[in-house]
């Protein structure tokens, strides 16, 4: 394992961070914040408890979830994109890398950024409302499975774009709206029958919904169910990653 060349790979993406800290940090956390004093406050001041949690303490979760997931996608698939634009990323496939390396430095960087800027959120959301982990290593772990997991579908988004278009088109037409509909704002158990088995066919409400357990020790799905639905879709992410450096698809074109 070459360690140096991880750490030069993740400490340069890092850095990425700090010169664009306005777009990295900041506009996410407002517009974080903007929900909570939308949603918390305006409306969440108008509606009764949802399962016996105050709605602003309820979407917490699910917001924090939102964030980590979308920024995840975008921050891996726009640090393995730039190489390819520029044309840097003929030297990174030409050095005594393995594609595992090469994976773990983009995609630990990825997952750092969304980590740090869940733990912010978190920060923020409790002085706003009153929040309340009750199983906080379920929480780290999720939190984690879900950065590394969605930075690992962004670096295939990455590799997939072939301009800024597609590199956008899938976070903002797919992923933006499934999150939106995936129980971040409300219980699945409160939708009607019909439309409670359509929106089971969305894998970010097994996240939203092992998340918020976590926290309050409510969920809309089984626990064991979401960690299977989660680990499926991080291993077809792991053979994707595997079968394009073996074939080099989308990188030596």
């Amino acid at each position: 394992m070459n360690w140096r060349a991880v750490r030069a790979i993740y400490l340069f993406e890092m850095h990425r961070t700090w010169r664009t800290l306005m777009q990295s940090v900041l506009a996410p956390v407002v517009s974080t914040s903007l929900y909570f004093v939308v949603f918390g406050s305006a409306i969440g001041s108008r509606m009764t408890k949802v399962d016996g949690i105050g709605y602003g303490s309820f979407i917490v979760p699910g917001l924090i979830m939102m964030s980590v997931l979308t920024q995840s996608v975008s921050n891996a698939s726009f640090g393995i994109y730039f190489p390819k634009f520029v044309g840097t990323i003929y030297e990174i496939l030409s050095a005594p890398l393995s594609y595992f390396e090469i994976i773990a430095g983009y995609v630990g960087a990825a997952a750092s950024k969304s980590i740090g800027l869940g733990l912010i959120i978190l920060a923020t959301a409790s002085l706003l409302v009153p929040v309340h982990i009750a199983h906080p290593f379920m929480a780290a772990f999720f939190l984690l499975l879900t950065a590394f997991t969605f930075s690992l579908f962004g670096f295939l988004i990455g590799i997939w774009a072939d301009g800024f278009e597609k590199l956008q088109m899938i976070p903002l037409l797919i992923i933006t709206p499934l999150s939106f509909l995936g129980g971040s704002f409300y219980s699945v158990a409160s939708l009607p029958p019909i439309w409670r088995a359509v929106t089971l066919f969305n894998p970010l409400v097994y996240l939203i919904s092992a998340f918020r357990w976590s926290f309050y020790g409510q969920a809309d799905v089984a626990i064991g169910v979401s960690m299977g639905a989660t680990a499926v879709f991080l291993a077809i992410c792991l053979l994707l990653v595997r079968w394009i450096f073996k074939t080099g698809y989308q990188l030596k074109t």
